[in-house]
């Protein structure tokens, strides 16, 4: 049973309602009372409304019980669309997907290098007017876009700050921008916390469940989901796992510290060690700031299949990732963890052994419950995907607090 929704307005009684069903994949009205603890009646109006919007379809009846058949529904997946794309120096993906999260339309299009906004948001409308072209969505379905950016957030002018990488795009208001180039609803977000929500929407999580997902592009971050959604902190900046002190005495950070799992496991670690053990020219590795990304998946590809100098290399990024979950786990009391992003693609099952083993060894809790570490299923377009389920999240489950989506600009 979820949440009770006694006492909820219509508008978040309904999203609720609609977030049941979108968990639940496939479930009959009675269900849908039982698990809501709303009269029949109630759900019965809920869901007449719904039908009436296409937001959900009926699509044929249950086994026999011992009584009527019950009428099952499901999402109509068709009747929204939303498109996410996951901004980077190395690589801008698109997607476009529909009301369930599925993707029906994909472009991945050159990275915003040094380039400035001014330079790089006509390129994005005009790729993202391209794509949902070729898909042959109706305008009409698109809810918004999502765009998942690395950073700093600051959440009283809606843009990402601070990236030192990216100076020109400091306080550049990048949602009104594209907003205006596009003419759709525009919301920007952190990465980790779009994958967080790409992997509640999509993996269908339902709203009781709590989950961590640790996402890897060019550094680290962490996007947390408690009841049904995003926990953003103070300032929209929850979950900088990458800039957690593993070592006091560690080398300096650009954050200003010392010894930050960032500095000691991030991409630029990666091609810096793998640089010193001279696989530079083996590799192919260029060692520009603009190229990490790629320098960091060669590496990683290489450890993945036994190269005796890049496994070392990311087995040490891995180790110190695994430290860090357990601390972040003693500090949550996490039950489950996902790793996802790009940086997890190639090596994946490296990072995911240490995490396993340094959990189940020293976590706090390890004698309580365990602590499930997996790998996301869509980690290429994670950020992407979960820029476009954060849509869909935001207008459709007003019922959580922390939507950032305006229902009309």
């Amino acid at each position: 049973m979820t949440r009770p929704l006694r006492g909820a307005t219509a508008a978040q009684t309904h999203s609720a309602v609609l977030d049941l069903i979108r968990s639940g994949g496939v479930v009959s009205r009675v269900e849908l009372a039982d698990r809501s603890g709303l009269t029949e009646a109630s759900i019965s109006r809920i869901v007449r409304q719904m039908l009436t919007d296409g937001l959900v379809a009926e699509i044929g009846t249950g086994d026999r019980t011992g009584g009527k058949r019950r009428t099952l529904l499901q999402l109509n997946a068709g009747s929204r669309h939303a498109v996410g794309l996951s901004l980077d120096f190395a690589r801008v993906t698109y997607v476009v997907t529909d009301l369930g999260g599925t993707v029906v339309g994909r472009l991945d299009g050159e990275g915003i290098g040094l380039s400035a906004p001014g330079e790089v948001v006509p390129r994005l409308a005009a790729e993202l007017d391209d794509l949902v072209g070729s898909t042959g969505v109706d305008r009409s379905t698109l809810m918004g876009i999502g765009i998942a950016a690395a950073g700093r957030q600051d959440s009283a002018h809606r843009v990402l700050r601070s990236n030192p990488h990216a100076e020109d795009w400091e306080l550049f208001d990048l949602e009104d921008a594209l907003s205006t180039a596009t003419g759709l609803p525009v919301v920007v977000e952190n990465d980790s916390t779009c994958a967080a929500i790409g992997e509640y929407w999509v993996g269908r999580i339902p709203a009781s469940a709590d989950f961590a997902t640790v996402y890897l592009a060019t550094g680290f971050g962490l996007g947390l989901v408690t009841n049904g959604d995003v926990y953003r902190g103070a300032s929209s900046n929850v979950g900088e796992i990458g800039h957690l002190v593993l070592d006091i005495d560690g080398p300096p950070c650009w954050c200003g510290s010392r010894g930050c799992l960032e500095v000691l496991a991030a991409p630029r670690r990666i091609v810096e060690l793998a640089l010193g053990r001279g696989l530079g020219e083996e590799l192919g590795l260029r060692g520009q700031p603009v190229t990490l990304r790629q320098d960091a998946d060669r590496v990683a590809r290489a450890a993945a299949a036994g190269h005796p100098e890049a496994l070392p290399v990311i087995e040490e990024s891995a180790r110190h990732l695994a430290r860090a979950l357990v601390s972040v786990t003693n500090l949550l009391d996490l039950d489950q963890i996902i790793l996802a992003g790009p940086g997890f693609a190639a090596a994946g099952e490296i990072y995911l052994r240490h995490a396993r083993e340094d959990l189940q060894r020293l976590s706090f809790v390890r004698a309580v419950h365990p602590t499930t570490v997996t790998l996301s299923r869509f980690s290429d377009v994670s950020a992407a995907l979960g820029a476009a389920s954060l849509v869909l999240h935001s207008r459709l489950t007003p019922h959580q607090t922390s939507s950032r989506l305006a229902l009309a600009r």
